[in-house]
């Protein structure tokens, strides 16, 4: 392989170029450039921000094994006969060896490997609890400015925490399996709260209708909504459901559209900043405390000459000198 003569940061705008007319080789680089962060990634999210936001974006979330992926699968078949581009983010759980994506959903998606119109990423989560890497939201504006006008976010099933996916997306459809568990622990789970479409996959097994009554039981316990998630029956490896859940998707963004769908990505656009500014704040605090004056003033606080929080005060109020000169008094 010939060396690289440039930095990938030098080639974010080719790269979109190339990635506007067709590559998926390029978008995929796009994609790892924003999953590296660093000064590429913050390139790559400043050329999108200028781009129209039109981007429908869809969580399936669900426990491990519910069948998300085969329902992805027959969804995106869904958008495609309806001549919609979409884009699907697979966040898989990270590789103990590589700390990689273990790629499995792109295994099972291999029927749209040649469709232009569709684009399919794993990605690690790298240990981040809710199941979504922290890339994501970047990865999705990325995507839209690309024209993809859909965009389906599968998570990792990881328990409680996979609510999480419900500020990164428009629609939040939960996917459970008969046997799954009564409806007091979707409910334990906080699923009934997120939740926008329920959909019982492998509807064919037997419990399937038992699970659809327990959560249509639990949903008229509830307090009223405007918007009723509806509890949808599947069975993914055949196809049988996939179309209703479709319309369903489609209902909900009728539902949304205007103030509310605007509400939704205010509030994603507020966490995301947040999250940002957080991690920025973080990289800056561990700066601090490795330059001098941080060497200084821990070395003071384990004296016990100056407190914890006086420390703290002074690096962040920039006086770093004064503690690197009382370190050397």
């Amino acid at each position: 392989m010939a060396p690289v003569k440039a930095s990938p940061a030098l080639r974010v705008p080719e790269l979109f170029r190339e990635a506007e007319q067709g590559s998926q080789l390029a978008l995929g680089r796009l994609v790892s450039l924003v999953e590296q962060g660093g000064s590429p990634a913050a390139e790559v999210s400043s050329i999108c921000a200028s781009r129209a936001s039109s981007a429908y974006v869809i969580g399936m979330t669900g426990a491990p094994g519910a069948g998300k992926s085969t329902l992805v699968s027959r969804l995106i078949a869904e958008a495609r006969a309806q001549s919609e581009r979409v884009a699907v983010l697979a966040i898989d759980p990270t590789s103990p060896l590589t700390g990689g994506a273990m790629l499995g959903d792109r295994v099972r998606m291999q029927d749209h490997v040649l469709d232009s119109g569709v684009f399919v990423r794993s990605m690690a989560t790298r240990g981040h609890l809710g199941g979504l890497a922290l890339a994501v939201p970047q990865v999705v504006r990325l995507l839209d400015a690309m024209g993809f006008g859909k965009v389906i976010v599968e998570t990792v099933g990881v328990g409680q925490v996979e609510v999480e996916v419900a500020s990164h997306t428009d629609t939040v459809v939960v996917v459970v399996t008969p046997g799954w568990g009564d409806a007091v622990q979707a409910h334990k789970a906080g699923l009934l709260e997120v939740a926008d479409i329920f959909v019982v996959n492998k509807a064919d097994r037997p419990g399937a209708d038992a699970t659809r009554r327990d959560l249509e039981a639990m949903l008229d316990l509830g307090s009223p909504i405007d918007w009723r998630p509806p509890v949808l029956m599947s069975v993914g490896i055949t196809g049988e459901g996939v179309p209703e859940i479709w319309k369903s998707i489609l209902d909900h963004r009728d539902f949304l559209d205007g103030e509310r769908l605007a509400e939704r990505r205010s509030i994603r656009l507020e966490e995301e900043l947040r999250r940002l500014v957080r991690e920025m704040l973080d990289a800056r605090a561990q700066e601090i405390m490795a330059s001098p004056a941080g060497a200084s003033l821990l070395s003071q606080v384990a004296a016990g000459t100056v407190d914890p929080w006086g420390a703290a005060r002074r690096l962040l109020d920039g006086r770093e000198s004064d503690a690197a000169d009382t370190g050397q008094s």
